[in-house]
């Protein structure tokens, strides 16, 4: 199994005012547009830093019925690493051998272009997010 982190989502109120923080104070370039996934309750953009390979990832709820608006509502900001691999279901298998548990199963992801994505979290309560990559593709 082989991973490869490919991004860090960030839970906020607003995309539009996050990435014009980031990109002011960090040079971030916008990497998409706006993306709603309506099977995650969110809206996506995706954004990296010149010459990086990792992308930054801000999610907001879609509504106040959104699973996130919650965790927004808590101040949760840090929302989850998101790791590449070519084999989500390996990976998904050894990472539960591992101790963490399956949050979501395989879906696919708008954001992804339909590829499979999971949600796993470990005792540390930290949550991943797999993505699959599929062989010699990138993701995004």
């Amino acid at each position: 199994m082989k991973l490869r982190l490919h991004h860090v989502g960030m839970l906020v109120a607003d995309i539009a005012v996050a990435r014009r923080v980031y990109q002011d104070r960090f040079g971030y370039d916008v990497h998409g547009d706006i993306v709603h996934d309506p099977g995650q309750t969110a809206y996506v953009q995706f954004m990296k830093l010149p010459g990086d390979t990792t992308f930054l990832e801000f999610i907001a709820p879609d509504g106040p019925g959104s699973k996130l608006a919650d965790a927004l509502n808590k101040g949760v900001g840090l929302h989850h690493l998101c790791y590449a691999t070519e084999t989500l279901d390996e990976s998904c298998d050894y990472l539960r051998q591992q101790g963490m548990s399956l949050v979501r199963r395989p879906v696919g992801a708008v954001a992804f272009h339909g590829r499979r994505i999971a949600w796993l979290m470990g005792r540390d309560r930290m949550l991943v997010e797999l993505v699959e990559q599929g062989a010699g593709v990138p993701v995004i």
